[in-house]
């Protein structure tokens, strides 16, 4: 016997409103970047690798076999947008009637409103023949004990699972509910894929800004777009802020000046692949190179106020950390990578501590370009000597006829020795036993590695 229901069931916002099916009055006071979502597959910018052709999360949407899946990548990438296409597939599939979209955001909720959202969605299923797509928003905020209460209703198929976090979710998601889910990673969006969205929301006059007939050129969109680093909803809401600004003043035309008057601030926007680009990553480099920690740092944000790529200045301070600094202070490479992964981490604008701190630190660590002159000059020689033969005390024996040539005769286990270093030995092919590469300098802990190998080479014949 069907159990009654002591409750009215709770009407959650779905995907279908009517701001969805362009119903003008709904539309009205929902942000831009809400407005112009992607509704389909055709729609959606970037993410080729998952959505292109033939691709699995893109194939299957359009054929509506969607599993439970967990969309990971950074703010503004399309996590909602992909959940938002993909209810709005089963909709037209199934019918808007057999499909229910449950938005569900883990910093707002709790696991007693997720248990109600999961005893309805076993209810339209049995009763009805409804499918519930749930979809948490920053799921990786959940604790174990929270995802636990989901995870039979994945399992079971109660609901369709579509999480979106921007932490590694073999961090953040536990192992049982992770291994009934597909992870989808979506990359940064680029420059060029959110000029799309941004003259596509000038164009529309039903969800966009093509009402107000507003004009911007080339170059404002691509500025608009690379101070967003990536992120279609914060690009979105510069240029509907903006759009804003124009309209008080009387204009219908975005300029450069509006972005910058629209945000508070005069931002140093220049083509990115312009000689001031060049210009400016120079001085940073040098800067970081003479020791000056104020210069370094200003034209660090000088990059990143006009709107470079933080990626491309991490990278930058990893090469500088081993071509610059190297054993000078070989924890200089680990505060750059260190800084690298705290940014993809956090994002902006926090991810600027530890750009700030790698910077920092690198400027003031102690000098030396012992490693770029090591692999220089042996990738040289091996350019003008090609592969000369390794000598056999050093070459492995792992059979017998190799035992009978000689491999691995004569060879000395270090470990064996006082300093762990065989006196006299030498590992060069022979004909260049009485080169060196590695010339270490006198600074930082390099002083202490140029005595000790001094002293090791100085044992050779």
């Amino acid at each position: 016997m069907a159990k009654s229901r002591s409750k009215p069931r709770r009407e959650e916002p779905t995907l279908f409103t009517a701001a969805m099916r362009h119903d003008p009055a709904a539309i009205r006071g929902t942000p831009l970047a809400d407005r112009m979502r992607p509704r389909s597959l055709e729609e959606l910018v970037g993410q080729p690798h998952l959505v292109g052709e033939g691709k699995l999360l893109g194939r299957a949407i359009a054929e509506n076999r969607i599993p439970s899946m967990i969309l990971w990548g950074p703010p503004g990438s399309g996590k909602t947008t992909i959940a938002h296409i993909v209810a709005e597939t089963s909709a037209r599939t199934h019918g808007a009637d057999l499909t229910k979209f449950v938005p569900f955001s883990a910093v707002l909720g709790g696991v007693p409103e997720l248990r109600t959202i999961l005893d309805e969605a076993r209810d339209a299923r049995a009763y009805e023949g409804r499918r519930t797509i749930l979809f948490i928003d920053e799921i990786h905020r959940f604790n174990k004990a929270q995802q636990d209460a989901f995870l039979p209703h994945v399992e079971q198929g109660t609901v369709t699972l579509v999480g979106a976090t921007t932490e590694n979710p073999s961090f953040a998601i536990n192992a049982a509910l992770l291994s009934r889910c597909r992870v989808f990673r979506l990359e940064q969006l680029q420059d060029a894929d959110i000029v799309i969205l941004l003259k596509r929301a000038l164009a529309d006059e039903v969800r966009g800004l093509g009402a107000g007939h507003f004009t911007a050129d080339d170059d404002t969109l691509a500025a608009i777009a690379a101070s967003a680093f990536g992120d279609a909803r914060r690009a979105l809401s510069t240029l509907e802020m903006t759009a804003d600004h124009v309209r008080a003043a009387g204009g219908d035309h975005v300029t450069l000046a509006d972005v910058a008057a629209a945000s508070e601030k005069n931002p140093l926007l220049y083509d990115k692949k312009g000689e001031e680009h060049y210009n400016v990553t120079s001085a940073f480099i040098k800067s970081l190179r003479g020791s000056d920690p104020d210069a370094a740092i200003y034209y660090m944000m000088r990059m990143v106020e006009a709107g470079d790529d933080p990626l491309f200045v991490l990278r930058r301070m990893l090469i500088f950390a081993s071509e610059d600094v190297g054993n000078a202070d070989p924890r200089g490479l680990l505060v750059a990578v260190a800084a690298d992964q705290a940014f993809r981490r956090v994002g902006m604008p926090e991810g600027l501590y530890p750009m700030a701190h790698a910077c920092i630190y690198l400027a003031c660590a102690p000098k030396s370009d012992g490693i770029k002159r090591a692999w220089t000059a042996a990738a040289e020689l091996v350019r003008t000597r090609g592969a000369l033969p390794v000598p056999k005390k050093l070459r492995n024996p792992v059979t017998g006829l190799m035992r009978s040539e000689g491999y691995g005769a004569g060879y000395q286990y270090a470990h064996d020795y006082d300093g762990h270093v065989v006196p006299g030995e030498t590992y060069l092919p022979d004909e260049i036993a009485d080169l060196s590469f590695y010339e270490p300098t006198e600074e930082g802990a390099e002083k202490a590695i140029k005595e000790r190998i001094a002293r090791i080479r100085s044992q050779k014949p």
